[in-house]
């Protein structure tokens, strides 16, 4: 298995490489060149495992033996998910009316994120023990994924982690979460605006090769491709437990499945379309907030952000910049990586994109303030170089 940038520019990497990295080298979004179709028989073998036996079954598809071997990756993702709350890992909630709930916060920090989290983290502490390196993992969060983060990596002597939060736009638990571990490789920081403004310079971070290299930098985000992989697992779950799957006579069509899934940055919403691209019959729906970006690019192809993002009582979801979109553009497409480049290279300077024709066709068939002046920008920049310059000394500069 083999990865390339969404952006064409890229081809070729392994996991590994695609792991201890952020965005790719061209500024796109890694993914698989090619995807796994999954058979009847196969979703039938696997509607007895265990969510952390599916995940380990999802996961081998991803990953090659030669970097991780077989009994090596069953290691790490059971010791990954052994510290949620309820047995299962995850729980399903059945309701009335057909109506299912697949409980994902079992975590310790309580959020979805920590499915995901733990088992990356583990698959980068695996691969940095091996290579005795050091990596600086960089965050931005919207509220959740920085505490997730923490939580999974606090300790470990490979990594040093940089957490920059939105100040005053997250919920105080998750403040608490990120502000109140002591680990001396934890590091977290406010900033002013919003998550959308903190992602400018981290994005221009990630497109400095030689700094990336310097500073063996890499992202925990859903821009990682490890996190959006396990997150498949969620689909197919539910998939499996609720479809009636079990009941479909041998050689009929495969049952469909509607589901709903909130969406902020649409990693979620990207890995319920690549299940889909594998073969599993999915209806999805992206649930937003009034950061409603998603919803306005699958009902009219209006990809634009709106002025400000709107706080919430979901501040994890309001977001304006849903940058796994890019993910689903290119499957959707064609994984055609000169039109995304030119899509999102647009949709980068003016914030605005109306979707081309054929491909809003094919979104809609998925289911059915930001302002950020250039001296803003440029000072948060040269804040973040600073702080990667200074990890090892604990002494930051203040952000601006």
């Amino acid at each position: 298995m083999q990865y390339c940038s969404t952006r064409g520019g890229v081809q070729g990497w392994d996991f590994k490489d695609v792991l201890l990295s952020g965005y790719a080298p061209d500024g796109g979004m890694f993914m698989p060149e090619t995807l796994p179709t999954l058979t009847p028989d196969t979703l039938r073998s696997w509607s007895s495992l265990s969510y952390p036996q599916l995940v380990t079954e999802v996961c081998s598809l991803f990953i090659p033996t030669e970097l991780i071997p077989r009994a090596d990756l069953d290691g790490l993702v059971s010791a990954a998910l052994s510290g949620f709350a309820v047995p299962g890992v995850v729980s399903l909630a059945r309701l009335k009316g057909g109506l299912c709930v697949l409980e994902l916060f079992h975590g310790e920090t309580l959020a979805f994120k920590d499915l995901a989290m733990t088992c990356t983290v583990r698959f980068l502490d695996y691969f940095l023990r091996k290579e005795s390196r050091r990596a600086i993992v960089l965050v931005g969060t919207s509220g959740d994924t920085g505490g997730s983060a923490i939580q999974s990596a606090k300790g470990l002597r490979g990594v040093d982690v940089v957490v920059v939060y939105p100040r005053g736009r997250i919920t105080l638990v998750q403040e608490k979460q990120m502000i109140t571990c002591l680990e001396d490789n934890i590091h977290v920081f406010a900033a002013d605006g919003s998550s959308d403004d903190i992602d400018v310079p981290i994005r221009r971070l990630f497109s400095d090769q030689q700094l990336v290299k310097q500073h063996s930098l890499m992202s925990l985000n859903s821009v990682n491709w490890s996190r959006v992989m396990v997150q498949l697992a969620h689909f197919l779950y539910a998939y499996l437990h609720v479809s009636g799957l079990e009941q479909a006579e041998t050689g009929a069509p495969l049952p469909t499945l509607e589901m709903v899934v909130p969406t902020g940055g649409a990693g979620n919403i990207a890995a319920g379309c690549i299940v889909k691209q594998m073969g599993i019959p999915l209806c999805l729906i992206a649930m937003t907030n009034a950061n409603d970006i998603v919803h306005r690019t699958v009902q009219s192809g209006d990809f634009s952000m709106a002025t400000n993002v709107t706080q919430t009582m979901a501040p994890a979801i309001d977001i304006q910049d849903p940058y796994n979109m890019e993910r689903v553009f290119w499957l959707l497409s064609g994984r055609d990586g000169a039109l995304v480049k030119g899509m999102m290279e647009e949709f980068q300077h003016s914030h605005r994109h109306t979707l081309p024709e054929a491909l809003h066709k094919q979104v809609r068939c998925m289911n059915t303030s930001f302002t950020c002046s250039c001296r803003k920008i440029s000072a948060q920049y040269r804040w973040l170089c600073n702080v990667l310059a200074q990890i090892t000394t604990h002494t930051y500069p203040p952000p601006p």
